[in-house]
This record gives structure tokens, C-alpha cells and sequence, in this order.
């Protein structure tokens, strides 16, 4: 007998988004197992489990009709669904997840599920070179294909939310010793204009962010879509992809598969550092000291013209 219908969602997933987007979520959160019920009769579904991941959505397990397995994934915010959705059928047929459904009443959507179970399968051995021919890959289709229209602009997000945070942050934060760091980190704004081609970004390449199915190949999730130069996402994986490991690896692997010469993703790599070790001593996240050791290791290892 089909299952349509799940309880209260974890409470860990409810305080991440309370965390996330404060007590104005309160009220959406008691309706999710709503929505996700009137999802699940729609599509003619059963209902699995809740999957307890994530800051911005909620997500549960879902079986079809012809027995694939799928995921269910429910946002709060209709904007970030509409541009993940977006995102997700531009970039069909290439190294991301797949939309099966998607309901723009509910802002719920059905995905695969790649390697059968939530995560993923298993990663392979080298799994930066693939993850790096993906990213490639993915770049390739934002330029190629049409862009859903709405997608936000890189060059906005900088102007509008990174450039004032920073000023804000460098103001009002205690750094300490790290404050030289700080500014000796801080880019020209001319070393980030952007020369190359625009694209669709996937701008959130956090591992977790990359699965893998069961053949090994790299599957890209949850992206918080932009259109702008390739160099930011690049610049954004080697930083944050596995912070404090293996960041030399992946700058050089970016620069040769991109062919973006590692002087000009640099700049873009130390201001994602400064960016992140400012957010993490104000918000007094333990991962500040290895932070600031990416960037000393940035400061010291990569060129710094165009900078």
C-alpha cells in the first residue's frame, strides 16, 4: 500500500532552517508534511523517510509507481526553487541530478536519486580529475543552451552582497592577528573582471554538493544558480571543496581543465577566503584557523599579478 503521508520533519532539520531564515519559517515548516503529502497523491508516489540534510529545504525518500526511487525536495523559499529548477533542466543530460517532477503550487520537485540511496555511492579514487571534467562539463552547457530567465548575475551578487559584507565585517570584526592576513588577501577589484565567457554557475561546490552514481560518475546537486565568468565557481572549489586539503591539487587541476591561468584564479580563490574567514570568526565557527591557513598558503603559493 502506498505510503502519502510522513510526520513532523527531524528536529535537526528544523533547526537548521529556523537557523537559516529565523521564525518566519515556523509556519512553513508545520506545512511541509502537508505539501509533501499533496505531492506525493499528484504523482502517484509513496512516501519513504526524511532525509535529514540541509539549510534551505526539507527532503524525504520517495518510491514511484515502476519502483525507481526518487527524492522529494520542498523549498522554502519559491525563488531558490524556481532558479534550482532552472538550473537543474538547463543543465539535463549532463553531471547533475535529474528532474523528474516539479510542482510550482507546492515549490516541491522530484529528483533522482543517484547511487540509489541519499549521498550517493561510493566516491571513486580520482575523484577530483572527474569532478573537474564535470565542472567542465556543466560550464559548457550554461553557455551553450538557452538560460532560463531570472537567473541572478554574478557581477550583482559581488556589488550588492559581497563587497558590502566585507567592508562591514573588516569594520566590525575582532581579527586580531588575522587582520593583516585580511587585507593583504583582499584582491584589486580589477583582477576580478571577468574576461571569459559567461556561464550558468553552479556557485555552491561544497563536496557534499557532488554525488556519485553507481557507475562513479560525478553528479552535481543543490546549486544556487548565477551567470558569470567560470573563474568564481573554479576559484570556489578549490577553496571549499575539501577546506585545508588538497588545495594546491585542485587550483592546478582548475587551470588546466578550464584553461584559466592559475594568476588569474587566484585573486578570485583568495577573496572566497577572506569571504569565508570573516563569516566564521564572526559567527565563531571553529574552522576560522584552518580558514586562515588557506589563505596564509594562497598568500604564499600562488602569483600575484592581476591582483
Amino acid at each position: 500500500m502506498a505510503k502519502r503521508t510522513l510526520g513532523e520533519i527531524p528536529a535537526g532539520c528544523r533547526r537548521r532552517l529556523l537557523a537559516h531564515y529565523g521564525p518566519a519559517v515556523q509556519w512553513w515548516l508545520d506545512a511541509v508534511p502537508g505539501r509533501l503529502a499533496r505531492a506525493a497523491e499528484r504523482w502517484k508516489m509513496s512516501l519513504g523517510v526524511y532525509h535529514d540534510a540541509g539549510h534551505a529545504s526539507v527532503i524525504a525518500t520517495a518510491t514511484c509507481l515502476d519502483g525507481r526511487p526518487l527524492l522529494l525536495k520542498t523549498w522554502f523559499d519559491p525563488s531558490r526553487y524556481h532558479r534550482e529548477v532552472d538550473a537543474l533542466r538547463l543543465w539535463a543530460g549532463g553531471p547533475t541530478v535529474g528532474v523528474v517532477e516539479a510542482a510550482d503550487d507546492l515549490a516541491v520537485a522530484a529528483l533522482e536519486l543517484v547511487g540509489g540511496q541519499p549521498g550517493g555511492a561510493g566516491r571513486p579514487r580520482r575523484e577530483i580529475q572527474m569532478v573537474a571534467a564535470a565542472l567542465q562539463g556543466l560550464h559548457t552547457f550554461g553557455q551553450r543552451r538557452r538560460r532560463p530567465d531570472g537567473l541572478p548575475r554574478l557581477a550583482d551578487y559581488l556589488a550588492r552582497e559581497v563587497q558590502p559584507r566585507l567592508e562591514q565585517r573588516i569594520s566590525k570584526v575582532s581579527l586580531g592577528g588575522w587582520h593583516s592576513l585580511v587585507e593583504a588577501g583582499l584582491p584589486a577589484g580589477a583582477g576580478l573582471e571577468g574576461s571569459r565567457r559567461a556561464t550558468v554557475l553552479h556557485a555552491d561546490l561544497y563536496r557534499e554538493n557532488v554525488l556519485f552514481d553507481w557507475l562513479g560518475h560525478p553528479r552535481l546537486i543543490d546549486p544556487l544558480p548565477m551567470v558569470g565568468d567560470p573563474a568564481f565557481d573554479w576559484a570556489f572549489w578549490t577553496v571549499y571543496y575539501d577546506l585545508g586539503r588538497g588545495t594546491d591539487e585542485r587550483l592546478a587541476t582548475a587551470s588546466r581543465v578550464s584553461r584559466i591561468p592559475v594568476p588569474v584564479l587566484a585573486p578570485w580563490c583568495r577573496l572566497l577566503a577572506v569571504d569565508g574567514l570573516l563569516f566564521y570568526v564572526e559567527s565563531g565557527d571553529p574552522r576560522a584557523p584552518l580558514m586562515a591557513e588557506v589563505l596564509t598558503h594562497l598568500l604564499a603559493s600562488t602569483p600575484r599579478s592581476g591582483s
